[in-house]
Parts: structure tokens; sequence; C-alpha cells
């Protein structure tokens, strides 16, 4: 069955149009109640939901409630929470599903639906699958449909952002503290605008905060890990040690050290994963990361003994591997980074303590802990195409990226993938020289042009 709701994650568009309509959220939320009761073994089926602070959340929150308790399901309001949040109080509370309303790092006219099954991980293909079948034929939802006193109840869970708190804060070193420690932090007027700031001064540190007042149409505006550097810019001023920046849901995270410099997830994966390794925690001596990170990435946990599986885009598919290999650390190089051993899905607040803790035991600025990588030159061309064929199945494409490969010598790496949602060929080529990495870039594109190109 092709999709027509879920996307990579979640479903996700303009608020009151195409996918993501009121009508839709209810037919949604009947289709997760009807999910969650066809397995239970319980008398009542418990939802979470949470939100970020889009204005339209009050909107897809009311829908998801109504349908909900209107197939007999009990939803539980947690309000605006970071999604690793709700994945950790749905686990938690014993819930038998978590649906966040957000649409992570897009502006603030997007909106989403997030659902996250009882373990705390995304839902399987096929669960989406069958929740899409249902709202394109709802018969059996209309069939569910309950009454009188099986009609569900809403309740609102108000200590959520305190729970979560305790748990981030348990991530920390018991022995190490943030006393003297200076944190510019922007959480993009999203979910993490309580979150974030509370654990940190709880912990001990001083905290610099911007883009913290939401108003319901400023989320990620100018703001956050999509455009850190407002905070870059805060950090020098105010001589902080370094600079968190999240987005609208607080699943993604990228750094600034004290200079004001940009660290991205790459960075933090090599800054981690040699340290894992070395306390035992990096099980199979893998990181997950996608076909975007960095070459460099790959060249820095080489000279560590670690390797890194790649996959297809997107936190999903890094989760998915990572469960599969049991591996503990993986991420994206946008800032969804994923700690296994301590959340299910991807924690900003979560990665910045691990950061925080490398920085604090072994007293070096984050400029210093950064060197763990050196990003090697990267060209992309993305290409206006007529149509899709199989990369494989183009002689002189395929030509054209051998040769590149066997140019680079291992040393370098080439990528060429068709986008998802566009009529576009993209070539990618990571090597260690610019001009090269240039010439080859242009060596693989003419011959997609000439045998694609619109």
């Amino acid at each position: 069955m092709v999709k027509k709701l879920f996307g990579t994650d979640g479903v996700r568009g303009e608020a009151n149009s195409g996918v993501m309509t009121v009508e839709n959220a209810v037919q949604i939320g009947r289709a997760i109640g009807l999910l969650c009761r066809n397995r239970a073994t319980h008398a009542r089926v418990r939802v979470l939901i949470g939100k970020d602070t889009r204005r339209s959340g009050y909107l897809f929150e009311n829908a998801m409630v109504a349908g909900l308790c209107s197939v007999g399901a009990d939803p539980y309001l947690v309000g605006p929470l970071p999604t690793p949040g709700i994945a950790f109080m749905t686990v938690g509370m014993r819930a038998d599903a978590g649906v966040v309303i957000s649409a992570s790092h897009n502006p603030y006219q997007d909106n989403g639906i997030k659902v996250f099954g009882a373990d705390g991980f995304k839902l399987a293909d096929e669960d989406e699958a069958q929740i899409e079948a249902w709202v394109a034929d709802p018969a059996p939802l209309y069939a569910a449909l309950a009454s009188g006193g099986g009609i569900g109840r809403a309740y609102r869970v108000d200590d959520a952002w305190g729970r979560y708190t305790v748990k981030l804060k348990t991530t920390f070193p018991n022995d190490l503290t943030l006393d003297g420690i200076k944190i510019g932090v922007d959480p993009a007027n999203g979910a993490a605008y309580k979150v974030a700031p509370m654990v940190l001064e709880e912990l001990g540190a001083q905290v610099v905060l911007l883009n913290a007042r939401p108003d319901g149409t400023n989320i990620n505006d100018n703001a956050g890990a999509l455009h850190p550097e407002a905070l870059a810019k805060a950090v020098v001023a105010n001589g902080c040690h370094i600079g968190l920046a999240l987005d609208g849901d607080a699943d993604r995270l990228v750094l600034c050290d004290e200079t004001g410099r940009i660290v991205d997830g790459d960075h933090i994966m090599a800054m981690c994963a040699p340290r894992m390794k070395i306390r035992g925690d990096l099980r199979g001596h893998t990181v997950v990361a996608t076909v975007m990170s960095n070459f460099g990435l790959e060249l820095a946990l080489r000279e560590h003994g670690i390797a890194l599986l790649r996959t297809d885009v997107g936190d999903r598919q890094v989760v998915e591997a990572m469960r599969k290999g049991g591996f503990a650390l993986g991420g994206e190089q946008s800032g969804h980074l994923v700690f296994l051993d301590h959340a299910t899905t991807g924690d900003g607040v979560l990665a910045a303590l691990q950061v925080l803790a490398i920085a604090v035991r072994e007293q070096r600025p984050v400029s210093e802990l950064a060197r763990a990588m050196t990003t090697v030159p990267q060209v992309l061309i993305n290409l206006a195409v007529r149509d899709k064929p199989p990369i494989a199945s183009m002689p002189a494409v395929s030509g054209a990226i051998g040769d590149v490969e066997r140019a680079l010598q291992g040393f370098g790496r080439v990528l060429v993938r068709y986008s998802g949602t566009e009529r576009k060929c993209r070539v990618m080529v990571e090597g260690p020289n610019e001009a090269d990495v240039q010439r080859h870039a242009r060596h693989i594109a003419d011959q997609v042009v000439s045998a694609i190109g619109a």
C-alpha cells in the first residue's frame, strides 16, 4: 500500500489543509484507539497526547481527543513537551500509545502527528498502513464507536515536565555537576522552552536563554537548530562555554562552541563514540548514521576502530538499524542523535548532556573536543530530471561513478540518489581536495544530464 498520510516522520503538512485537517485528525485518533483496543488485554485503552507550541496544536489536540474518546480510549493530555518526552512518558505510564502533535523544525503554519507504540518507538510500517486503510475506508471505525459509559474520558497530566526533567538528569553522571558552566540555550520558542533551562539550571549551570517565549506563531522563526546564528553571537557576547540550539520539538540538537563555531550532529557523534567505546557502552563498536553524514565522520571513527553503518535518510531509519544490530549510538548530521540506552528516539537535551559530561570530566573546551572530526570537502549538485530510472540501468552514469570512486582511492565518497519528493537527482561527492571534488561531481552530473536531464 502506498502511504498517503504518513511520510518519513508521521503525518505532516500545512495546518487546516491537505492531510492536516481536523477531520483527518479525528479519524486518525479513532484509528489509533481501535489499533490499541484490538491489542489491549486490559479494560481501558490509554493514549498520551503531547504537542509543541504551535497555535494549531489546539485544533489537533482536541480533534485527537474527540477521535480517541469516540472509540472508547482515554486520552491523557500532557501539553507542550518535547517529542522524546512523550516517548518516555508513554513507556513510564504504561500507556498503549503516545501521540505528538508537532511539525518538528517546520514553520508554524505546518503541523503534524507522530505516533509512538507502547514500547516508546515510532509505529511500525504495518501499523501506519493499517491506520491509513481505516482512514481511507472508515467503516471499521464507525463500527467501533462507543456509547454510554463506554465513551472515553480525557485526563490532564500536570507534572509531565517534572517527570521528564528527572529522567534527563539521570543520564548525566552522578559525580559531576555543571557548577561554573555558562550555557547559551535556544529552544526555538518550541516544546523545550521550559524543560531545557530547567534541567541545566538544576544541574548547576548558569543559563543564557533566548527564543524561549512562544506565542504560537514564532516557533522555529529564525531560531533554534536551523538558525543557530543568533545563539552563536550570544554565546560569544556573554562568555558562554557552549551553546545549545534545539528545534521546535527538541528531538534535534546543534551546538556552538565557545568561539561561536557551529558543531553539527556528525561532530557530536565523533566526540561521543570513542568515549563510549572505552567505557564498553558502544556495542558492536559501531555507529549508525545516514548516507548524508560527512565522510569525515567515517575517517574519524575509523581511527578508533569504530565502524560506521549508513542508512537511508531519516532518524526512523537510523533507529531501526540500531535496534536490528543492537547498537547504542546513531544519528544524523542535522542533529537527530539517538542514545538508545537512554531514549527510544532523538533527544536534543539528552545529547547535550552527554557532550557536557565529556567537557566537564575532561576539563576541555568544546572547540577542542570538536576537533575529533575534520569535515571533508563536499559538493552537492541538484539536477532536474525527466524521469527516475535505476542509476545502475544507465551505463554512462554508472561508469562515471566508478571512475570517481577509483580516483578517490577510499578517501572519499560518492552518493547519487533521487529526491523522494521532487523530480531531481542529487549528486554528492566528498574527498580530501575541494577542487578535485568539484571536478568529480561535475563529471557525474554531466552524464546524468545527458541520460535523463530535463
